[in-house]
């Protein structure tokens, strides 16, 4: 069980597709204007993802590789449309507030990338895991920051006027506004030291995913050999010298 929740974890806080990854950061931060729509596209992509992440697991046997990501998009499109349609019918207010990002959802990085870094490789229940973890990551972001800038911009949240009337700073409201919570929010990340998949690979190394890491493994190996040379020098120095001078030699 503890790698199922692991896919949670990851998703929501580790791996956050928007505070850490930097992926779906367009719809991030054009949408996220109030909490409400926040939830609207985080709860539509999360639908999008689990599914296409549980079909493409099932079909991964059997889409050839060479045509995998065209039919990756056939997926996910048919997915988005039906997503789109029950929006539009059902919740018609969040349709017209979210207007062109929803079948944009189809280009979202955020889908094609866990398609193909994990659901072609996992088994159905890992990648539905998975595509949960990454959905609520995805929907936690844009909430959180729908609702500082919601608060900031017009004194409300959902709706409700918590901050006086009159009171309002329309940057927030506007696309720079985006750009200074999504930073203000990773920065209290940073703060108070969330361990990262990213701050990970910078202290420990790639663990050989070089892809992801700047530094190659060979180097990294003589850097750390390097380091522990050095002590094991420092230590024989005394050892060196006393036999030098016992000896009547000179100190090299």
């Amino acid at each position: 069980m503890k790698k199922y929740f692991e896919r949670l974890w990851n998703g929501l806080v580790k791996e956050n597709p928007v505070l850490v990854l930097m992926l779906g950061m367009c719809p991030a931060l054009a949408v996220s204007t109030q909490a409400m729509n926040g939830i609207g596209m985080g709860l539509s992509t999360l639908a999008v993802l689990v599914l296409s992440n549980l079909v493409i697991s099932l079909l991964r046997k059997v889409i050839p590789d060479q045509v995998r990501l065209p039919a990756y998009i056939v997926i996910v499109a048919s997915l988005v449309t039906v997503t789109e349609l029950l929006i539009k019918a059902y919740i018609p207010s969040i349709y017209e507030a979210l207007g062109i990002y929803i079948p944009l959802i189809v280009v979202n990085c955020i889908i094609l990338g866990r398609a193909e870094a994990y659901a072609n490789k996992h088994t159905p229940l890992l990648s539905v895991m998975d595509g949960i973890g990454m959905g609520i990551g995805f929907t936690v972001a844009l909430t959180i920051a729908g609702a500082i800038r919601e608060l900031l911009g017009a004194g409300k949240i959902f709706g409700f006027q918590l901050l006086p009337e009159g009171f309002g700073m329309t940057i927030f409201i506007q696309p720079p506004g985006a750009f200074l919570v999504f930073a203000l929010i990773i920065a209290v990340m940073n703060a108070i030291g969330i361990k990262t998949r990213q701050r990970q690979l910078v202290e420990s190394g790639c663990d050989g995913n070089c892809a992801l890491c700047s530094t190659v493994c060979s180097d990294r190996k003589e850097e750390t050999a390097g380091a522990e040379e050095q002590p094991k020098a420092l230590q024989e120095a005394p050892k060196a010298i006393e036999a030098a001078v016992k000896e009547g030699g000179e100190v090299k």
